[in-house]
């Protein structure tokens, strides 16, 4: 059955699916294992299939292997799929140099990117991030400039400012904006949602379980070897006064005959028409579930429990969102 829901991103822009999926967990991240590619690309099959179209990847996500991965799976079926593509990070032996976002490298990335895709036009394009290194008109012109050689369809930007977010329209018109977004991590909603609404750009919302403290499974402490140990959220007391707020979570959840994970996602969806929950995913077995998530609605009361429980500062400490 096809999840036809759909969302447009930006002003007469594209219409996409409202639940995108991001390929990042099909490819090696940070030195770790590369998932099972053929079930990776079965997975993107199906997600096509249930009518998924937004495909999410970075051309530093395993070094190119998410791209290529990307590009099998699509092969004759291009026309199902909606690309959006990171870029500017660089990584060596697993581990973040910096950002590269001067026109001469973006020319370059585009064209690896578009190899590796095995296609002639990336559907979404856009700096994974901002650091000031380069004038943000000379970033978003270039795009513009790759659009004019039907490289790029649309521009995208991803982790900036409010004020950023503004120039970045003035200079071309933004489609989309991609920004961690959870019950956990609500700092956005003060001045950068409301500029995407005004400016009728749509918003790509990734991290909805919050490094997986919102799917109702994480327990204190970490294991030493976790990578979240390095974010202060999930150090000692933070952590525990987190899992705390949680519990109200799995509570709600349970009433409603949903998972923690699913609720967390419907609650990212019910907060605007103009917001698309970025599901990352390698596995076909999650995706009966996220796109069920799609379908929750909330009632007043339940709502406003979640509002409280996890009001802008209720979830204690730091990750890398907040740099």
């Amino acid at each position: 059955m096809k999840n036809t829901t759909k969302i447009q991103l930006g002003q007469n822009g594209p219409f996409v699916s409202r639940l995108g999926l991001g390929c990042m967990r099909m490819s090696s991240i940070w030195g770790g294992p590369t998932p099972d590619e053929k079930e990776s690309i079965a997975t993107i099959h199906e997600a096509l299939d249930r009518g998924i179209s937004f495909l999410n990847t970075g051309d530093f996500y395993g070094a190119g292997h998410n791209e290529m991965l990307i590009g099998k799976a699509i092969k004759g079926r291009r026309d199902d799929a909606f690309i959006s593509v990171k870029f500017g990070a660089i990584f060596h032996n697993g581990q973040w140099l910096g950002m590269d976002l001067r026109p001469i490298a973006i020319k370059n990335f585009v064209n690896y990117s578009l190899t590796r895709l095995g296609i002639e036009t990336i559907d979404l394009y856009q700096p994974s991030r901002m650091d000031g290194s380069v004038p943000l008109e000379d970033i978003i012109g270039t795009v513009a400039d790759l659009i004019k050689e039907g490289k790029v369809r649309h521009i995208g930007v991803s982790e900036i400012t409010a004020g950023q977010l503004r120039e970045a329209n003035h200079i071309h018109p933004i489609s989309a904006l991609e920004f961690g977004y959870s019950l956990a991590d609500r700092k956005i909603e003060a001045e950068l949602l409301p500029t995407a609404k005004e400016l009728g750009i749509g918003v790509v919302a990734f991290a909805n379980t919050a490094e997986g403290l919102l799917t109702g499974e994480m327990k204190a402490p970490l294991p030493a070897d976790d990578f979240r140990n390095h974010f202060s959220r999930f150090h000692d007391e933070n952590l525990i006064n987190n899992l705390k707020k949680v519990e109200v979570l799995k509570q709600l959840a349970n009433n409603k005959g949903y998972t923690p994970t699913q609720v967390a996602i419907a609650w990212v969806k019910a907060q605007g028409d103009y917001i698309m929950p970025l599901v990352s995913m390698s596995r076909r077995s999650r995706l009966p579930e996220n796109i069920t998530a799609m379908d929750i609605v909330f009632t007043g009361e339940e709502m406003n429990i979640l509002n409280t429980t996890f009001a802008t500062g209720a979830i204690l400490g730091g990750t890398y969102l907040e740099r």
